[in-house]
């Protein structure tokens, strides 16, 4: 007997025809996890290496110093901060731009002569009282002078000289370093100056020329 053939419109017909856009697809699949594989076997290769390679040297051999940037220091007060209720200037910095009375108040009186103050002089209450480095920096000159009163000088980074006179008791010696905020010595009088009692002569010096402490210190 013949097959009969359907006529059914209604039943699909197989394609003969394969999909277009299976093959191209899972070609860009591979080649994406290629390069991801290669990528990551460079970075893994090459953080093995600067482990193996250890600290970098220069030319020399020694080790690469790694730049590091350091806060400048803002000067502060020469004596324990928490006395400063206590403090008074009995004489100030001579400006000739400053008013009357600040350049009255700078005079200094000796032997019946006038001479002009080139710091502040300060007192805590007339009694002794601990100086300390108003900044970090080196012991460039120790004085000792029982007339004007022994000094200490110090040399800083940025150019600056503090020098601390009418002092006694002193700690540190030329050469020293000294960090901020460190005791190097007492407060005490002098004949230079007797009236102002036990005191400290404090100076600033920029570019070998004295200026006003008050330009860096709210007295």
């Amino acid at each position: 007997m013949r097959e009969e053939k359907s006529n059914n419109p209604s039943l699909p017909k197989k394609s003969s025809k394969k999909q277009t856009w299976l093959w191209p697809a899972i070609y860009v699949g591979f080649s994406l996890l290629f390069v991801g594989m290669i990528w990551g076997y460079n970075a893994f290769i090459g953080s093995d290496s600067d482990v193996a390679d250890g600290p970098r040297t220069d030319a020399n051999g020694a080790p690469e110093e790694v730049a590091v940037t350091s806060q400048k220091e803002n000067m502060k007060f020469p004596f324990d901060e928490a006395a400063l209720d206590q403090m008074t200037i009995l004489q100030d910095f001579y400006d000739p731009t400053a008013t009357e009375e600040s350049q009255e108040n700078s005079l200094l009186v000796f032997n019946q002569t006038y001479e002009t103050s080139t710091g502040v002089t300060i007192s805590v209450e007339g009694e002794p009282f601990e100086v300390f480095a108003a900044m970090s920096g080196t012991v460039k000159e120790v004085n000792l002078d029982p007339f004007l009163g022994d000094e200490i000088v110090l040399e800083h980074e940025d150019g600056l000289i503090t020098q601390y006179r009418s002092v006694k008791e002193i700690l540190v010696k030329v050469g020293d370093h000294v960090k901020q905020g460190q005791a190097m010595a007492t407060a005490t009088e002098n004949e230079f100056n007797p009236t102002a009692g036990v005191h400290l002569q404090f100076e600033v010096y920029e570019n070998g020329e004295a200026v006003n402490p008050r330009n860096y210190l709210a007295f």
